[in-house]
């Protein structure tokens, strides 16, 4: 799939980075104006094989159906919904992209990338269980999550979750909600099925082995960027009109050295994780969901954990966790020296307060690294009672790096969501943090061609965009008729039940 030829010393638009938020975008743009010569350049020897890679996330399309950090509760009882309408409709617009994708012929087979998985919230305990009841009743009033099901009868959630229902005491207070059209994501193989497509087209070229060192900008407004070949030991510089920096970790110092003030005061947290994984396929067949449920005090929301069935290259297997770890490295094939080097003048202030305001966090984290596999086993002893180490192997996750943002009261504030950084001009963009990641791959870059190319979003573009994510431009949180018609048409494209 990746040209190895050497590349070209302008084009019209630079991706630095090969997973899933690069190559949206180079997609996008692709569509939207064929002409435009693109080039996309990773440092490793295959796309996707840093968070998009499908064992360094979770795989959850993230629409909010399971994710309980999303429907906070107030301190007067009320449940929020209006972050997990975000969440969900943000899904929605990836799902009709991936479907237009399928409808063009541009990609094969969805079922290699995306499949039907329900998502489900588990709690334990009387005041859980009454917080998950509010939870659904809340999510109600929204049609995005019609279809919901509520239950905290034992017999029912043996029903949904048999594993996890297994030498449980029927006395047990316990409840559970249950979406149908949840799904289960393949983010690295989907990343690669697009550029492979892209790689076709004589207008963009990929390249892999080829890292972005550095990024200046010239006299007549362009980007230089310093490409070092990492087998050829060779430097050269490309310029590009318009830049987008997707490189996970790394781009937080690659944004830091385009010099842009919008870059300014930022910093990152690095957190890693790992999976207890089972590949028995007798436990398997009785764990047909992804199961979340509430975090325990002081957990990052990236931790929050969860049993989910996994389908990999075609193989099914079942993932607990995530354990979280820490390492100063900013990409799991980085260094460790990312973090020290990442701190300057400008971000010093915010990450010290970050740290000094964050003490239980990493109290957290020293604990979880410190863990035994007995002690991860006692954690998925909570889930599935009789578990046997022997059907459980240990596996590392991804590299996460949270933004860790200037604060006026604090001095920094350590994000966990994501966010999208544009200069002043309007030709570089890129996107910093994780959770809910992968899954809004599709609006986040959107956000970006909207901040970006505003006058052809305003013009020719519109209508293709329309063409590409049919609710372009309309909320479906506000229309219950267009929910439907939007799902009925994603999921016919891509093999899903309705």
């Amino acid at each position: 799939m990746p040209q190895n030829k050497t590349p070209k010393p302008h084009y019209d638009a630079v991706m630095i980075g090969g997973g899933i938020m690069s190559v949206t975008l180079a997609m996008m743009l692709h569509e939207l104006n064929p002409e435009m010569n693109i080039a996309i350049f990773e440092r490793l020897g295959k796309f996707a094989k840093e968070s998009s890679d499908a064992w360094n996330n979770a795989g959850t399309g993230h629409s909010a159906f399971c994710e309980l950090n999303y429907t906070p509760e107030a301190k007067d009882g009320s449940i929020s919904i209006s972050k997990a309408e975000k969440i969900a409709e943000q899904f929605e617009v990836s799902k009709q992209f991936w479907a237009y994708l399928v409808d063009k012929g541009y990609i094969e087979n969805p079922a290699d990338f995306i499949n039907t998985c329900p998502h489900m919230s588990l709690v334990f305990g009387e005041k859980d269980s009454a917080f998950l009841k509010k939870r659904f009743e809340a999510l109600q009033k929204s049609q995005l999550f019609e279809g919901m099901e509520f239950s905290n009868e034992a017999e029912k959630i043996r029903e949904w979750v048999p594993l996890m229902m297994s030498g449980r005491s029927e006395a047990e207070a316990i409840a559970a909600t249950r979406m149908h059209l949840g799904t289960d994501v393949n983010f690295g193989e989907l990343t690669r099925k697009m550029a492979q497509y892209l790689s076709q087209t004589g207008k963009v070229e990929t390249f892999v082995y080829h890292e972005a060192k550095d990024i200046t900008p010239d006299q007549n407004g362009k980007w230089r960027i310093t490409i070092k070949d990492r087998i050829n030991k060779h430097k050269q510089r490309v310029s590009a009109d318009f830049l987008f920096i997707g490189a996970g970790g790394y781009a937080l110092p690659l944004l830091n050295s385009s010099g842009i003030k919008e870059s300014q005061g930022y910093g990152g947290f690095p957190v890693s994780g790992q999976w207890l994984v089972s590949f028995n396929q007798d436990l398997v067949k009785q764990h047909r969901a992804k199961v979340y449920t509430q975090a325990t005090v002081d957990a990052p929301p990236m931790s929050v954990p969860h049993l989910d069935l996994r389908i990999i290259d075609g193989r099914e297997a079942l993932l607990f966790g995530p354990f979280a770890g820490f390492s100063t490295k900013f990409l799991k094939q980085g260094s460790y020296l990312d973090l020290p080097f990442s701190v300057n003048f400008k971000n010093l202030v915010p990450m010290l307060g970050a740290g000094i305001h964050n003490i239980p966090l990493s109290k957290y984290l020293v604990e979880q690294v410190a863990m035994t596999k007995s002690q991860r086993m006692a954690h998925l002893r909570h889930f599935i009672k009789d578990a046997r180490d022997f059907d459980w192997e240990l596996k590392i996750a991804g590299q996460r790096v949270q933004i860790i943002k200037a604060d006026e009261k604090d001095g920094g504030k350590l994000e966990f969501g994501t966010e999208v950084v544009v200069n002043k001009a309007g030709n570089l963009a890129s996107l910093l943090g994780a959770s809910p990641g992968a899954s809004t791959a599709v609006f986040a870059m959107l956000t970006v061609i909207e901040k970006c190319f505003p006058e052809q979003v305003k013009g020719d573009w519109k209508e293709k965009l329309s063409a590409m994510i049919p609710s372009y431009g309309k909320s479906l949180a506000e229309d219950a008729g267009l929910v439907k018609e939007i799902r009925d048409y994603s999921h016919s494209k891509l093999g899903l039940k309705r």
